[in-house]
């Protein structure tokens, strides 16, 4: 406090205040301090600075932004408080760079980024005690492993409903049905306790239960600890080469956008790319001046619990608005923080976030209602705004703070126009990165995955046509069907009286992914295992399963493979209506481009021997990566893109497959096991 006000202020302080300059008078004996407290003037002072604390927080955006008084003369941290710039640690002097230009940002220091990280390291640390799910009962717990749960307490409730008392993620597309078989727990402790298993977990071994299952019972402790999996994220594209002309532009000491002047010169100009998938979400980092790729990354798609593909999710969204779009701006901050730190970039150099998707996972991001796209006539509400003379094109554009994106405070999100329907706008950027509005022959392009988008053109039409496969071939509905992970079966061939495979980061086989499975099926059908109707033949027919793995025991049902012979047929109903309509022979098409993951590593003449893919000729396919990331690469670093994407959409017919006349009929046909014929 300065001397000069000490006597002024001297009254205002309550006699027994903790720091009060008053002191007893003299002949007056002191009373101790418990017996001076005044109660309701604390809960008054304490209330008060709640308060203040509160409005810290609700403007901590405004309010937390100062220069920094911590940063020494070798550019070094002194800040003890988690300021969000500083750098990695020097581990000679144990302090930490620099990120800014001197800029104190401790906006969210007191929140909690990843909440199961720092709840495993306190329980793996730390002798805990951890309230039962009815916090009845607790119990004291030794040193647990990272991630592990122990629950004590009254019987009824599931692991996963236990999971979620203690803030622990476990992973879950199905509502927690027990038919995705992502909730996968391992059971540590008390597994006697637990319900009997039922026909949904029969295939896990004894130390392993579903969350969503199996429950407590009322009797003694269970510990378990979910089971993670490292996505495969496919960020690989064909790249080319963009002469940069970006949004922002530094002149000067300034920033630039417009031609006005947003922010001081920071040291850098970073865009960030980003195609946010149904299952996983790609991301690229750029510097805008240079077209230099600084940071890759990816990571599992966190909207599952509400759904494995876009209608589960649009109903989910309706039951639950808002969770959606916060579980992606989350997973969005922490990946563009660790992207930033690994990059050694500031994210307040993060000026141009652009964001393609199919038009549910896009308009979650930007906080859209998303209801109109799940019923008739299946349209985003920027759809509708431009039928109605609202707006003139589906591109979107609104800031990062609207957003709560930890980016630059004045920098912006944008993202390109939608085709139409469930074609959204990675399908736009997608396009424009191959080129296939400046090709004039016949060529086809597909985006394989959860959604299944087909565009096809000729010189005097482009259709296009989005397909719900469904999560069959991305590691939902079928039983040992896993996503792109370390120990998925990509490929598989049949040897004998088994199979030969390999699995991803050539690790022990937990499962089959959409490649793996594509050859699965072409080498049951090739060697006489399989009918074209999805039969096995042997047992004379009576066969429910095949043996694929027999340590660990993995096996294809006649479930699993009625469910991928669904998935499979709305991938053949897209190709075979616009095909037809065009009058297009498929071995006459010029040019085949595959986008997507599940595209990367798919035998093509295996996908066509099984009605997967019409039988273009395998020369003319090319494998083009993540072409949604590459076009959003493209619009990010050259502005000008942006009216030519504008054009391109404008030029295509969209197609609501379900309309065509003979819709049932071909997808019963598809539905089976056989190539397609025109």
């Amino acid at each position: 406090m300065p001397t000069e006000t000490t006597r002024s202020n001297a009254s205002k302080w309550p006699s027994g205040w903790s720091g009060s300059p008053a002191s007893p008078r003299p002949g007056v004996q002191a009373v101790p301090m418990s017996e001076r407290i005044d109660s309701e003037a604390v809960e008054r002072r304490r209330a008060r600075l709640t308060r203040i604390f509160a409005d810290i927080i609700e403007h901590a955006q405004v309010q937390c932004l100062s220069r920094c008084p911590y940063r020494d003369s070798r550019d070094l941290c002194t800040a003890q408080f988690g300021c969000r710039n500083q750098g990695p640690v020097d581990a000679g002097n144990g302090l930490s760079s620099c990120l800014c230009d001197g800029e104190l940002d401790y906006r969210g220091a007191w929140e909690v980024e990843d909440p199961d990280a720092v709840l495993a390291q306190w329980r793996a640390e730390t002798r805990t005690t951890v309230p039962s799910v009815e916090g009845t009962e607790n119990r004291n717990q030794d040193t647990l492993r990272p991630g592990a749960v122990v629950c004590v307490g009254h019987g009824g409730a599931t692991l996963f409903e236990v999971a979620d008392a203690h803030e622990v993620r476990v992973d879950s597309s199905c509502g927690r049905m027990g038919s995705c078989h992502e909730c996968v727990v391992e059971v540590l402790e008390g597994g006697e306790w637990l319900s009997e298993r039922g026909e949904e977990e029969r295939f896990l071994d004894d130390r392993f239960r579903l969350a969503c299952q199996a429950k407590v019972g009322d009797v003694e402790a269970v510990t378990f600890a979910p089971l993670r999996r490292t996505p495969h994220v496919l960020t690989r594209r064909s790249a080319t080469r963009v002469e940069p002309c970006p949004a922002v532009k530094r002149e000067g000491e300034s920033v630039l956008r417009d031609g006005e002047s947003i922010d001081q010169w920071r040291g850098r100009l970073v865009g960030l790319a980003v195609d946010v998938g149904t299952t996983t979400v790609a991301a690229e980092l750029i510097d805008l001046e240079t077209s230099e790729s600084l940071c890759c990354g990816g990571f599992e798609n966190p909207q599952r619990f509400g759904g494995s593909d876009v209608i589960s999710r649009v109903a989910y969204d309706l039951r639950h608005g808002g969770e959606m779009h916060q579980a992606i701006i989350k997973a969005l901050n922490n990946e563009i923080l660790s992207m930033c730190q690994h990059a050694g970039v500031s994210r307040h150099t993060l000026y141009e976030i652009l964001v393609v998707g199919n038009s549910t996972m896009r308009d979650l991001v930007f906080g859209l209602d998303v209801q109109t796209i799940g019923q008739r006539p299946y349209k985003s509400v920027t759809e509708h705004e431009c039928l109605d003379g609202d707006r003139s094109s589906t591109a979107l554009e609104v800031g990062t703070r609207q957003l709560g994106l930890v980016a630059s405070a004045r920098g912006r999100v944008v993202s390109p126009p939608l085709v139409g329907s469930h074609v959204g706008a990675d399908i736009a950027a997608g396009l424009l990165a191959c080129d296939f509005d400046l090709e004039e022959g016949t060529r086809v392009f597909l985006d394989i995955g959860t959604n299944t988008e087909v565009v096809i053109g000729t010189q005097e039409r482009i259709v296009a046509a989005s397909c719900p496969a469904g999560p069959a071939f991305e590691g939902g509905l079928v039983r040992f069907g896993v996503p792109a992970c370390d120990g998925a079966i990509d490929t598989l061939k049949a040897i004998g009286s088994g199979f030969q495979y390999t699995t991803l980061a050539d690790a022990e086989p937990v499962g089959i992914c959409g490649s793996g499975l594509v050859d699965l099926l072409s080498e049951l059908k090739r060697t006489g295992q399989m009918t074209e109707m999805g039969v096995f033949t042997a047992g004379d027919g009576r066969a429910r399963e095949v043996a694929v793995v027999d340590d660990p025991s993995i096996t294809l049902s006649r479930q699993d493979a009625s469910h991928l012979a669904q998935a499979k047929a709305a991938s053949f109903c897209g190709q075979f209506i616009l095909l037809r309509m065009l009058g297009i022979d498929p071995g006459g098409v010029g040019r085949v481009e595959l986008a997507g993951g599940f595209a990367e590593s798919i035998d093509v003449r295996a996908a066509v021997s099984v009605g997967f893919l019409a039988p273009f000729a395998p020369d003319r396919v090319r494998r083009v990566g993540n072409a949604a990331l590459e076009g959003a690469r493209q619009l990010l670093l050259d502005v000008r893109r942006q009216d030519r994407v504008q054009r391109l959409v404008e030029r295509i017919e969209h197609i609501e497959l379900e309309t065509t006349e003979d819709f049932f009929e071909v997808f019963t046909e598809a539905c089976q096991f056989k190539p397609m014929q025109l």
